[in-house]
C-alpha cells in the first residue's frame, strides 16, 4: 500500500524550493514551511487537489493563479453545466483561474528559489510558491528491479493478489487486471482504500474475500460548495443516456440524473450545494429506479439540516416542464405513513 506520487512531466524548474505536490502529510508539512511570508502562488492542474490548496492559500491571504488547460473546470469530469458553476466559484473567491492555459517553464532565483513561472502563451507570472495539482500515479519505482509484475500500478486479480505468493497490493498503488463492470483499473479515492483494507484482512486471516465495492460514489468540496455523485455520470452523455438537469437561481446549487433512454432506469447523480442521503441513492441505483420514481420520491433522499430550505419543489416543477409530465412529490408525511405500514 504504497500510495501516489504527485505527477512532474520533466517541466524545467520543477525541482526549485517552493515547488511541490500535495498528497500526503511531508507534503503538508513542506507547504506550511514554502508558503511562509509570500504573497503570490501558482497552482499548475485543474483538479481535487488544486481546489483544496487555492482553499489553503487563500485562507491566508496569499494572491493565487490556477492554470488549467482545459476549456472549463475539470471538463474531464464534469459535464458542461457544473463545470462552469466551478468556473465561477472559484473567481468568486478571488482566484485567478486561467483556461486553456499550460505551464512550460518554471524560473529560479540566485538562492534556488521559484520566483516565477512562463506558460505556453509566453506570458512569465511573478510566484513564490508552485503547487504541482496535475493528478498522481501509482508509487511503484521501488519495485522495478523485484519480480513483481507492474503496468501504470503494481497488477492484482480481484483478490489484492499479486504475480508472487504471499504479496498482496491495495489502494493508489493497486490495479486491476480485469477491473470491475463500470469501475477503473485503479482507483485513488479514500473510500476504496479503506474498504479493500477490510477485504483483503480477511483474506490474510484465513477467509479469502473478493473485492466488490458497489455502486460508483465520491464527494468533495469546491470552496464551499459541496459536491456529491453516485453511479456513473460522465463529462459527455453516452449513446444510450439522457439526463435532466436543475440549477438554481443563484448559480451554486445544482441537481443532475442521469438515466437510461431505453428504459429511464437510473444511472448516476450529481449534486452540488445540497446533499443526499448515499444509502437511499445507493438503493435506488441497486433497484435500477426509474428517473420518475426518484424525482417523486426526492424528499426521502434529502440529508440536509432540519431548517435548511428544500429545493424538491422547483426540481419536479421543472422537470415536468422539461419533459411535459405531471408529477407529484411524496410528501414526507406520506413516506413515513408507507413505511410504518
Amino acid at each position: 500500500a504504497s500510495g501516489s506520487v504527485s505527477n512532474k512531466f520533466g517541466w524545467p524548474g520543477q525541482d526549485l524550493k517552493g515547488v511541490q505536490g500535495l498528497y500526503h502529510l511531508q507534503d503538508l508539512e513542506n507547504m506550511e514551511e514554502n508558503t511562509k511570508g509570500i504573497s503570490n502562488a501558482v497552482i499548475v492542474g485543474g483538479g481535487l487537489i488544486g481546489v483544496e490548496m487555492a482553499e489553503m492559500l487563500r485562507s491566508r491571504n496569499i494572491g493565487v493563479t490556477f492554470l488549467v488547460r482545459d476549456k472549463n473546470f475539470w471538463d474531464s469530469v464534469l459535464p458542461l453545466e457544473e463545470a462552469k458553476m466551478i468556473n465561477r466559484h472559484i473567481q468568486e473567491h478571488h482566484v485567478d483561474l486561467r483556461l486553456e492555459t499550460e505551464l512550460k517553464e518554471i524560473k529560479g532565483d540566485s538562492t534556488g528559489r521559484v520566483s516565477s513561472i512562463v506558460t505556453n502563451t509566453g506570458e512569465e507570472i511573478p510566484c513564490q510558491f508552485v503547487g504541482l495539482t496535475a493528478g498522481v500515479s501509482p508509487n511503484i519505482d521501488f519495485l522495478k528491479n523485484s519480480d513483481i509484475e507492474t503496468d501504470r500500478g503494481i497488477l492484482i486479480n480481484n483478490l489484492f493478489e499479486t504475480n508472487v505468493s504471499n504479496v498482496y497490493a491495495i489502494g493508489d498503488c493497486a490495479q486491476f487486471r480485469v477491473p470491475l463492470v463500470g469501475r477503473k483499473p485503479i482507483e485513488q479515492v479514500w473510500y476504496t482504500g479503506r474498504m479493500q483494507g477490510e477485504v483483503l484482512a480477511k483474506t490474510i486471516c484465513g477467509e479469502p474475500s473478493t473485492y466488490s465495492p458497489g455502486n460508483w460514489f465520491n464527494s468533495a468540496k469546491f470552496f464551499d460548495i459541496e459536491y456529491q455523485t453516485y453511479g456513473i455520470v460522465n463529462s459527455k452523455l453516452n449513446e444510450n443516456e439522457q439526463t435532466f438537469y436543475w440549477e438554481h437561481s443563484n448559480g451554486k446549487i445544482s441537481f443532475r440524473i442521469v438515466y437510461e433512454k431505453n428504459n429511464e432506469n437510473i444511472i448516476g447523480f450529481n449534486v452540488f450545494g445540497l446533499r443526499l442521503r448515499h444509502e437511499v441513492c445507493n438503493e435506488w441505483l441497486t433497484e435500477k429506479r426509474s428517473v420518475d420514481y426518484i424525482i417523486e420520491h426526492l424528499p426521502k433522499a434529502n440529508f440536509d439540516p432540519e431548517f435548511y430550505k428544500k429545493y424538491e419543489p422547483e426540481i419536479i416543477a421543472q422537470f415536468n416542464k422539461q419533459l411535459g409530465k405531471n408529477l407529484k412529490l411524496k410528501s414526507r408525511k406520506g413516506l413515513l405513513a408507507t413505511f410504518f405500514k
